[in-house]
């Protein structure tokens, strides 16, 4: 499993990537993995801006429905026009061409209850 140290996680499976005030985020190999062939992200949410841990889109897998929380609060600028066609680059790259938001954070300070790569992978027992 990959942990990108220069990432940061949430309990509920999405990693951040901070640049300045803009975060991307997506899902975790360990997420993508769980879930299986991904074949749909619906994500409505450009242009709006939510709280830390509300629900921006949903990921639907052969066998499940999941739900996208915010890692933290922000305004969403971008979602990944790109997972229209092809939702299988969650599964084939979780952490490059898998990304699902931007987000400009309203809140920084949230960042410091992320969680490090390492807290992360012991969550996940890999």
């Amino acid at each position: 499993m990959n942990f990108p140290e220069n990432l940061k996680y949430t309990k509920d499976h999405e990693w951040i990537k901070i640049d300045g005030n803009i975060a991307t985020v997506g899902i975790t190999e360990f997420a993508q993995s769980e879930l299986g062939d991904i074949v749909y992200v619906e994500i409505e949410t450009e242009g709006e801006t939510l709280a830390h841990e509300e629900i921006f889109g949903t990921v639907e897998a052969v066998k499940t429905v999941s739900d996208l929380f915010m890692p933290v609060s922000g305004k969403v600028v971008e979602v990944n026009k790109g997972l229209e066609g092809n939702p299988d680059k969650v599964n084939n790259d979780p952490y490059g061409d898998g990304w699902m938001i931007k987000i400009e954070l309203t809140n920084a300070a949230e960042v410091s209850a992320l969680l490090s790569a390492g807290t992360y992978k012991e969550l996940t027992g890999h």
